[in-house]
């Protein structure tokens, strides 16, 4: 493993383990047994590596979501296949996950929300795109694309949180129940 590799590695455990502000460059690359001069080589900064830990593992889930949300069908399939997709990359990255959503609740002019505020509202642009196309089945669902994107990938990141601390599995079962309850509420 290349220096570059292990300082990510290195970085995505402790980040995920402590919280990016816990963390600081000297723990990072005594861990990664390098030098500070090498992590700023590499990544010119604490953010720039965070920033480069985001890009390389988020581009995944973004191929994932891509191929989620191509294939046309109606709401309900579509929305199996993103929670599909979340599920199996949170499955397979689980402490990437549980560092992205801890990022997304840092304080909102924090260097770490700054650094992930674009790959969460990529996510965010997904999930309307979905249902923005479904107004065409349902028209009172015009102009509620945002709250909708929000509210799902809400429950959908709940359902992964809760399963990533061993309440919950993610498999089919799961991502049945979490497409009906969001689409027919908890009455139904």
């Amino acid at each position: 493993m290349n220096n570059q590799t292990k300082i990510l590695s290195v970085a995505l455990e402790l980040f995920a383990q402590h919280g990016y502000d816990a963390v600081g460059v000297q723990r990072i690359v005594a861990a990664a047994e390098v030098t500070k001069p090498t992590l700023y080589h590499y990544f010119g900064s604490k953010k720039g590596l965070l920033l480069a830990l985001l890009e390389s593992r988020f581009s995944d889930l973004f191929q994932l979501l891509e191929e989620a949300t191509a294939i046309d069908g109606n709401l309900q399939e579509r929305l199996s296949r993103v929670v599909s997709a979340y599920f199996d990359f949170a499955g397979k990255n689980p402490e990437f996950y549980r560092l992205q959503l801890s990022l997304w609740f840092a304080p909102a002019h924090s260097e770490a929300f700054d650094a992930a505020l674009g790959f969460s509202l990529r996510q965010q642009e997904f999930l309307e795109k979905v249902f923005v196309a479904a107004t065409g089945q349902n028209k009172k669902m015009e102009g509620q694309h945002q709250a909708y994107a929000a509210t799902f990938l809400g429950m959908t990141n709940t359902y992964i949180g809760i399963a990533l601390n061993g309440y919950a599995e993610l498999n089919q079962s799961l991502i049945d129940r979490t497409v009906h309850q969001f689409l027919y509420g908890i009455f139904q």
